[in-house]
């Protein structure tokens, strides 16, 4: 116990140093983008490159003159159009940039940095992808969060910087072309570069590609590389190496320390939405008031004493989201969760983050880095509190987590899951330009029934993230190709990570309508009508709780694990999502937090009612997985058995 306390000493240390984090200079900005442009020069390429910073403001979108305008969205699978977004050729490639550029940024941290080729590894149909017969990806699904549709980040500026996190245009990446930068142990921002017109991801993890866009993405990070310690290359997870990029320094065409120190041969574009066109600019300093993330410690209402923490701000010191009662009418007011149970439950978490040994951190034996979300059974946001070091995608991914499970474990009279589904429009319920005519959602309310049985999404069967998602793969049991795909998936034979179902489809029209950049004051995902003109027809719709309020899944669902429901008694009353680490680490830290944080009745679903309970077609879900033997400085072994 006293080395516990002694770690978590050096957890108060390194925070300074992390919130001291450097930011990007317009002057780098301007040098990264020179270094990407000379190598596509040398190669008789033509790309339209983009830079932000940690937090994912846009500081740069250079376009060499006679780029491409457009791209095209393809899994490489032959999935024809008509089918998620798979082989849509309509939108910017500055879009494109930009997303990866995020990509980099958010799944990076000082102690592990990856790229969208990572990406490509870690959401495909199998762990590693052309290994039959294993289970999907560890992040299956990750692609589809920053929504630009989000109520939970901050709508990019254009003009100017903000406080973060910001949207990313297209989620998250994977096709290869997207790094992080860094400064030291740093992550600064990222970096996208799009020349080849596709946005993709990689097939054949078996050989060692020498992707053009990869190759003008490395020399323009060339200063700015991770150490070479923390590279997804020397990371293992499930006992496979991830990867980081399949090339290196010695296959570019240029030499990055000749490179004029502002590119030429192009221009810097105007992006609605993201980014102003003239020149370059500064990125925020991660920790810095201005950059919308801080220790709770330096806000003015500190909420987590004893403990460090960072919490998301709104730039002038003050915390977005402090431990709050529940807002659900829903509930009576026995039931609902207060601001101190939720800080505990937040405290609780963020304590077993602490003790646990981090599974994609390097050194061996660094503890967890995490993102915490609660919110009550409407979804409404409770809390949300992070490690220092966590990566930015984890913010926005643990808020999916807690709101999928609270929306999937929901039996409210006409609001289970079932109702809110079904009362969505079916058919060809939305359509852009001929391009995009999709069903609506109700189609997987009627497939969960005949799939799962009986009153399947509305009989209060107690849904974690992972349960979910085991019903949201293209084969249930998961990766064993001989089966169907389960209630909540698109077949295989259309199936792709581009065209995954219900997460999708559930988005898709948010996508399209912003993707001029257009954003509403009020942002929810599924707005239900056309902001811009964009959509020729209404989009399907899920039923809000309050007049002109968010959908319960404002910041869309999210299929992989780490979000339990929260219970008093038999009473639904909220959910934990946790994000950052290991699926099983996140998966142990929200399931034991909210154990550990238990008082008054609270705790974890009846184990009567989890949905690991129910047999499926010979195969029980699984509720949560958490580690053997997780522990820094503790031989406990099976810490979440008989919680």
């Amino acid at each position: 116990m006293m080395r516990f306390f002694a770690g978590l000493l050096l957890a108060f240390l390194l925070l300074p140093q992390a919130a001291r984090a450097q930011n990007l200079t317009a002057a780098q900005v301007d040098l990264i983008i020179s270094r990407a442009v000379q190598e596509a020069q040398a190669r008789g390429q033509l790309a339209t490159i983009a830079v932000v910073d940690r937090l994912g403001n846009v500081l740069g979108v250079y376009r060499m003159t006679g780029a491409g305008g457009t791209f095209q969205i393809t899994s490489g699978r032959g999935i024809p159009q008509g089918n998620g977004l798979e082989q849509i050729n309509i939108i910017d490639s500055a879009l494109a940039a930009i997303a990866k550029a995020v990509t980099g940024a958010y799944l990076s941290s000082g102690g592990n940095a990856f790229t969208t080729r990572t990406a490509s590894q870690i959401v495909q149909e199998h762990f590693n992808v052309g290994e039959t017969n294993q289970p999907g990806g560890p992040l299956y699904g990750v692609q589809f969060s920053q929504l630009p549709c989000s109520d939970l980040l901050r709508a990019n500026a254009g003009a100017a910087l903000g406080q973060g996190p910001r949207r990313s245009p297209l989620g998250l990446s994977a096709d290869p072309g997207g790094v992080p930068l860094y400064a030291g142990q740093s992550v600064i921002g990222g970096l996208g570069v799009i020349a080849d017109g596709i946005y993709g991801l990689d097939l054949n993890i078996t050989d060692y590609d020498r992707n053009v866009d990869e190759l003008i993405a490395l020399a323009g990070q060339s200063g700015f590389e991770p150490p070479e310690e923390i590279k997804a290359y020397r990371i293992a997870v499930d006992g496979r190496l991830l990867r980081y990029m399949d090339v290196d320094q010695r296959d570019l065409a240029s030499n990055p320390g000749g490179a004029p120190a502002a590119p030429g041969g192009g221009a810097f574009v105007n992006v609605a939405g993201y980014f102003t066109a003239g020149a370059s600019r500064a990125g925020q300093a991660y920790g810095a008031t201005a950059s919308g993330i801080q220790s709770d410690a330096s806000t003015n209402a500190p909420q987590y004493a004893g403990l460090p923490a960072f919490v998301l701000t709104d730039g002038a010191d003050n915390n977005r989201f402090p431990p709050a009662a529940s807002a659900a009418a829903t509930l009576a007011a026995g039931d609902r969760l207060t601001a101190a149970e939720v800080r505990q439950i937040v405290q609780q978490a963020l304590t077993v983050a602490y003790r646990a040994r981090a599974q994609i951190r390097r050194p061996l034996g660094s503890f967890a880095e995490v993102t915490v979300s609660i919110v009550d059974n409407e979804a409404n946001i409770l809390a949300i509190a992070r490690t220092g070091d966590a990566p930015i995608f984890g913010i926005d991914v643990s808020l999916q987590k807690a709101r999928t499970a609270a929306f999937f474990s929901s039996n409210l009279a006409g609001n289970t899951p079932f109702d809110n589904l079904t009362a969505a429009p079916n058919g060809n319920a939305y359509s852009v330009a001929g391009v995009f005519n999709l069903p609506g959602v109700a189609r997987y309310a009627t497939s969960a029934r005949n799939f799962i049985g009986g009153n399947a999404l509305a009989d209060g069967t107690a849904f974690s993230a992972r349960g979910f998602g085991n019903l949201h793969r293209p084969f249930y049991p998961d990766g064993i190709v001989s089966y169907a795909e389960g209630p909540f998936s698109t077949p295989y034979r259309v199936w792709s990570p581009f065209n995954v179902g219900l997460q999708l489809d559930l988005v898709l029209a948010d996508i399209v309508a912003r993707l001029d950049g257009s954003l509403p004051s009020v942002a929810g995902c599924v707005a239900g009508n056309a902001v811009d003109g964009t959509l020729t027809a209404n989009a399907p719709t899920l039923p809000r709780l309050t007049a002109g309020g968010p959908t319960r899944l404002a910041n869309g669902a999210q299929i992989f694990a780490g979000g339990v429901p929260i219970y008093r008694g038999n009473v639904l009353v909220g959910a934990i999502g946790v994000s950052g680490d290991g699926i099983d680490q996140d998966d142990m830290i929200g399931f034991l937090g909210l154990a550990n944080g238990a008082s008054n009745g609270l705790g974890n679903a009846p184990d009567g009612i989890r949905i690991e309970r129910q047999v499926i077609r010979g195969v029980a879900p699984r509720y949560v997985s958490c580690p053997f033997k997780p522990f820094n400085y503790s031989n406990i072994q099976l810490p979440c058995r008989g919680r």
